[in-house]
Order: structure tokens, then sequence, then C-alpha cells
């Protein structure tokens, strides 16, 4: 199994814009319940940050999701709005062990 979180540093006061707009991904199932899709904002640490966790059986799965999901319209259209929201990123992929 392994763990892809894509760390987002969001800009100042946008959280809630951010949040409707996972909200809004997760009820029309852009993100698959097969991967067990996690949401996490900063407690301590940086600022505003949101890590969007997922987890996959490979990552040939991974891949796999990069090439096809993520090309889809109703994707695009999405991100193309979140994206607004987001001062940088960057990408963890972590191995589970146990």
């Amino acid at each position: 199994m392994y763990i892809v979180r894509d760390i987002f540093q969001l800009k100042f006061g946008h959280y809630r814009d951010v949040k409707a707009l996972l909200d809004e991904a997760m009820n029309s199932g852009m993100f698959s319940q097969d991967r067990k899709p996690r949401a996490l904002s900063d407690f301590t640490g940086d600022a505003y940050r949101l890590v969007l966790e997922q987890g996959f059986d490979s990552l040939a799965d991974f891949e796999k999701t990069l090439t096809d999901d993520f090309k889809k319209e109703e994707w695009q259209k999405w991100y193309v709005r979140f994206k607004d929201h987001i001062e940088s990123s960057h990408r963890e992929i972590m191995k589970q062990v146990m």
C-alpha cells in the first residue's frame, strides 16, 4: 500500500472556499472511496495548509489515476477553480510498512 499526500499551502483566508470545493468534489465522486481519501488541515506548523491523502495498492495504480482520472473534463474544470486558492504545493509518496 502506498499513501500519496498532496500538500497545499492555501492563500490567507481561503480555507472556507477550498473546503466548499472539496465537499463538492467528494460529493460528485471525483475522489474514489476505494482509495480511502482524507482531507486534513493544519493544527500546528505552517498555517493554512491542506493535505489530501489517498491510498493506492501500487505505484502503477497511482499513475493510472494521474493519466486517466485527472484528464476528465469534470476534474479539469474543478481543478481550475481549486488552484486559484493555492500558494504552493508538493507531494509525498510513502510506502505503508505496517
